[in-house]
């Protein structure tokens, strides 16, 4: 049976979970809570929002570390109570350093109740993974038609996304059914392999979202809207580790701007709030997003400051 869902929630997030262990030879295992749609889920716990997880989770020790690192932040967990194991992704280091990685992670999302939600985001292999990325789709398509506004990141894994039309269609649904849409220019790279990162941008804002949202790394971002293009720069910052940039910075432009109609001075102020969590969040160990007074003071620095 599923877990009792509460009436009502600011955000409902959907997407995995996953334990990220890294192993290092002669050393025990080092599991840290992941996934990026949990991610951003704690992102915008952090930043004061009502926020609710509808994931699916295992009864073993990786699942109560992540419940755990949830609640923590202040999180609502939701799953449609099947038995499945959490999703891992071990990271194996070699003595050079050298990184390999594999991956079991499995999504297989039934038909559950979910509370009803202002703002419903989509994110990652809960999108194209099959059985439950249908099942995934269908909630946006519902929450759509009862008035919610909708976002999604692919978050794209190439090992996870099976064969590629196939992924991109997936991807291509879910922008459909999105007014706000984000991704990197490395996922465009992989979806669109070859085509400028502009005009895959300008592809999905043709599939109909109010607004697509690009990050470029350390070139910073851009947005596309039937306004035209706004571009912010990445904030100066001390790099410690990339790991839930992208999440953080998603977090951000859904606690900041209003998906259904954001003008051109509400996406220039909301991507650079977002950079600025997205620079927070390297300047630190891990998917460790900023708070809402962490935020607040690295969107006050005079421009060219760098963020800590």
């Amino acid at each position: 049976m599923a877990e009792p869902t509460p009436t009502e929630t600011e955000f409902l997030v959907i997407g995995e979970c996953v334990a990220d262990i890294v192993r290092v030879p002669g050393r025990p295992d080092q599991p840290h809570p992941g996934g990026s749609p949990a991610n951003v889920a704690y992102g915008l716990a952090r930043l004061g929002r009502s926020v609710t997880l509808l994931t699916q989770l295992g009864a073993d020790p990786y699942g109560e570390l992540i419940r755990r690192h949830l609640a923590a932040g202040g999180v609502v967990v939701r799953t449609d109570g099947r038995a499945v194991a959490t999703p891992t992704a071990v990271v194996t280091l070699d003595a050079e350093g050298r990184a390999a990685y594999a991956f079991a992670v499995e999504w297989s999302l039934g038909p559950v109740a979910v509370p009803a939600a202002r703002h419903v985001h989509l994110g990652s292999l809960a999108s194209v993974q099959a059985p439950g990325a249908a099942v995934a789709r269908q909630l946006l398509r519902t929450a759509r038609a009862a008035g919610a506004t909708v976002s999604y990141d692919p978050n794209v894994r190439p090992a996870l996304f099976g064969e590629h039309a196939a992924g991109v269609a997936a991807v291509e649904e879910c922008v459909a059914l999105s007014h706000l849409v984000k991704a990197s220019d490395e996922d465009l790279a992989w979806l669109y392999p070859g085509v400028p990162v502009r005009e895959s941008a300008a592809r999905w804002l043709a599939l109909g979202p109010a607004a697509v949202v690009v990050t470029l790394g350390g070139a910073g971002a851009f947005a596309l809207s039937a306004d035209g293009e706004v571009r912010v720069a990445a904030p100066p910052t001390a790099v410690v580790d990339t790991v839930g940039a992208g999440d953080s910075f998603m977090s951000a432009v859904l606690a900041s701007l209003d998906p259904a109609r954001p003008g051109p001075a509400e996406l220039a102020a909301a991507l650079r709030t977002a950079a600025a969590a997205a620079a927070v969040t390297v300047s630190r160990a891990g998917a460790n997003p900023p708070t809402a007074a962490e935020l607040a003071a690295a969107v006050a620095l005079p421009t060219g400051h760098e963020v800590r």
